[in-house]
């Protein structure tokens, strides 16, 4: 399905793009060789395929759901440069 370079002004438009009209030809020429690889990959026998989220192999990584014993506020609280009656301690920013 070849574009012009009508219609490759209208998608020029359309998605608000200043396309010089002596680029008009090169730009069609891509938008047609972009629409022939989509109909190339709608050629492909992908029945059975099931989808991809990457190329590599990966499970999903889940940790253990298990109740620690939490009560290290003041491990927390430790690295902070100002901390207050168990809280971090801010400096105020709206009058």
């Amino acid at each position: 399905m070849p574009i012009d370079k009508e219609t490759a002004r209208r998608v020029a438009h359309l998605a608000r793009i200043e396309v010089a009209d002596a680029d008009l030809a090169a730009l069609a020429a891509e938008l047609s060789g972009i629409l022939g690889f989509m109909e190339q990959l709608a050629e492909a026998d992908i029945d059975g395929v099931e989808p991809m989220t990457s190329v590599t192999p990966q499970g999903p990584h889940h940790r253990p759901d298990v109740v620690t014993d939490g009560d290290m506020a003041d491990r927390i609280l430790s690295g902070a440069p100002d901390a207050r009656e168990g809280f971090f301690a801010v400096p105020k920013v709206v009058e």
